[in-house]
């Protein structure tokens, strides 16, 4: 609008209502009085200094924060609508632009902007935003009160122009998103406002990520291996590429790891049922080679005699017994005719002595067995020190006797050797204290997990029957077959672990069509959710859908967050379900069935 014969006049800040109480008075950004003389291009560089998003986060209180839901684009608008209001009423006569001009008509006048703010609970900053505000407009005039009005001219009220909001991004750039359809979203950096066609691209993840060994490991694996098209020898299969591809023979731990691998074959060649014998057999084969295991004499000590008696009681010395001179090589006959004679003078212990130093230990076990029971306990202690501390043999005799066997506690390093025939032994021999067993059994697998030997304590824990834990709970043995959960989740839930898992799960559905693992359900729910990830949702669906047949079988309020996290991963994937697609439109529905019952429980519990 035109305004001649009215020049500009400077804006003076009050200095009483600035000045007092204003927290920011002696910040850089204070403003000083204008100078008349100033040009249009200083107020556009003091105007545009605004611009800076670290005063209005640090320096603005009042847009800073704000209500939750409420950008600060938001905030900085409602600001703006408000001096513009402001300014209307004055342009219209309502108010006054400046306390100078009040002072000289001699008339009460309202208080300036600043003390308007000021009294309102605003800070001066937001007076310096509003004339930050008409600064940036390229057609501003200051209105002077009373000079003009609307009436006066007939025209419509100027409104003042809105500034352009502060760029979030400092550069155009593609902006994405991961689909649940297995899809990567692009949207491609045009503007529609300079005529640009706006475009959004949608890429395949399977199509991206082909090729690499996340992707191909999940593509290889015939899961999930609940449903009714699967064979049993398809999922062997796999365990026998997993021990060709998988498994180093040549470490302990990768001997470790084709046992586990080989130990599921067996279940699914036997319908998840198996014996202790058929492992020992399975640990047997797996052997890669037999140790000799070299016997000794027993120590003199054990049969009570000095180290003297015992020398002279060496072949080519005097009988004095016999009065004959033993010869130095004597054979098994003369050895046996021997012991009959001690027998003929009633030398009982001599003759126990002569038998358990030519390993006659038949004879010396059966005579021993005769005599009384202190005599018995001492010649089968002459016959045990006679093994191999690490022989097999010794944990048999000394799981018979009542105790748990020493190899239990010891096996796992490399002086012990092999613990698998330990465990052969004790699987095919069963005591008929069954505690005791399982004890031994479970003592060589904290022994083995004490060492690092994950897969092969595993072993031992199967075998004891001992049952599945969770993540969270140290205490439990295991949670994954062949997977410690005493390490970092991303280490422990491995892709390679969960497949192990669900195999072992199936195995035991053969036996019991059934049964699942419950502590199980999480992990399953995580494999979904990585297929998903790499764009395949159709049998990630899948998965769901056995997820909640398991948790509908049980009460699902029992594990609310896993049966509401797979809610809302069900309903992501929804739409990947074949049977929809194919289905007529006016008899398509919305959702499964399955998720529609869970949906209702979860509803149902979160009632209760």
């Amino acid at each position: 609008f035109s305004r001649q014969g009215y020049e500009d006049p400077p804006w003076q800040y009050p200095a009483a209502g600035y000045g007092d109480g204003c927290p920011y008075q002696s910040h850089q950004w204070q403003p000083v009085a204008w100078q008349g003389d100033r040009d249009l291009r200083q107020r556009e560089s003091y105007g545009k200094s605004y611009q800076d998003q670290h005063y209005y986060r640090g320096y603005h209180p009042n847009l800073a924060t704000g209500p939750p839901g409420q950008d600060r684009t938001q905030t900085y608008s409602s600001y703006e609508e408000s001096y513009i209001s402001t300014a209307r009423r004055e342009g219209t006569g309502e108010g006054t632009l400046s306390s100078d001009l009040g002072e000289a008509g001699g008339q009460p006048q309202e208080p300036s902007l600043l003390l308007q703010y000021h009294e309102s609970g605003l800070s001066s900053s937001s007076h310096e935003l509003s004339q930050y505000i008409r600064d940036g407009a390229d057609h501003y005039s200051p209105v002077l009160p009373g000079s003009w009005s609307v009436g006066q001219t007939g025209g419509p009220s100027m409104s003042t122009p809105t500034p352009a909001v502060p760029l979030k991004f400092p550069q155009l750039h593609t902006a994405l998103c991961f689909g649940a359809g297995g899809h990567l979203v692009l949207a491609c950096p045009q503007g529609p406002a300079e005529g640009q066609p706006p475009r959004v691209e949608l890429h395949s993840l399977e199509a991206i990520l082909h090729g690499t060994e996340e992707l191909e490991e999940l593509q290889a694996f015939p899961g999930p291996l609940a449903r009714e098209d699967l064979h049993k020898v398809d999922v062997m299969t796999f365990c026998q590429q997993k021990i060709t591809t998988g498994c180093d023979l040549s470490t302990q731990r990768g001997r470790d790891s084709s046992l586990l691998w080989k130990l599921l074959v067996l279940l699914c060649q036997q319908n998840g049922s198996m014996v202790g014998s058929d492992a020992a057999e399975l640990l047997m084969q797996d052997c890669r080679r037999q140790d000799k295991y070299k016997r000794q004499d027993p120590a003199a000590n054990l049969m009570g005699l000095t180290d003297d008696e015992w020398a002279s009681r060496q072949p080519g010395t005097l009988d004095l017994i016999t009065g004959e001179v033993p010869p130095v090589v004597e054979t098994q006959a003369q050895i046996v005719e021997k012991f009959t004679k001690l027998l003929y003078y009633g030398r009982k212990k001599e003759a126990l002595v002569w038998a358990m130093r030519n390993q006659l230990w038949g004879h010396a076990l059966f005579l021993s067995s005769k005599m009384d029971p202190r005599t018995y306990s001492w010649v089968l202690t002459g016959f045990t020190s006679t093994l191999a501390t690490n022989d097999p043999l010794q944990t048999l005799f000394q799981l018979m006797s009542g105790r748990i066997p020493q190899a239990a506690l010891c096996c796992g390093d490399a002086t012990w050797g092999d613990w698998r025939p330990h465990l052969a032994v004790m699987l095919s021999n069963k005591v008929g204290d069954m505690e005791l067993n399982q004890r031994a059994i479970v003592t060589m697998g904290d022994t083995l997990a004490s060492k690092g030997a994950v897969e092969a304590a595993h072993f031992c824990y199967l075998m004891a029957d001992i049952p599945f834990g969770y993540f969270g709970a140290k205490a439990d043995r295991m949670a994954l077959l062949g997977s410690s959960h005493r390490q970092v989740f991303s280490q422990f839930a491995r892709t390679d672990a969960i497949q192990r898992m669900e195999i072992f799960e199936y195995c035991q559905q053969l036996r019991q069509p059934e049964s699942f693992l419950l502590p199980f359900q999480v992990y399953k729910l995580l494999y979904a959710s990585r297929l998903a990830d790499h764009g395949l949702p159709a049998q990630a669906l899948q998965y769901c859908e056995h997820i909640s047949a398991a948790l509908l079988r049980q009460d699902p309020a029992a594990h609310p967050v896993l049966a509401r996290q797979l809610v809302r991963l069900a309903e992501r994937l929804k739409l990947s379900d074949p049977l929809l697609l194919e289905m007529p439109e006016q008899d398509q529905a919305l959702e499964p069935d399955w998720l529609e019952q869970l949906r209702a429980c979860c509803r149902e519990w979160e009632v209760r």
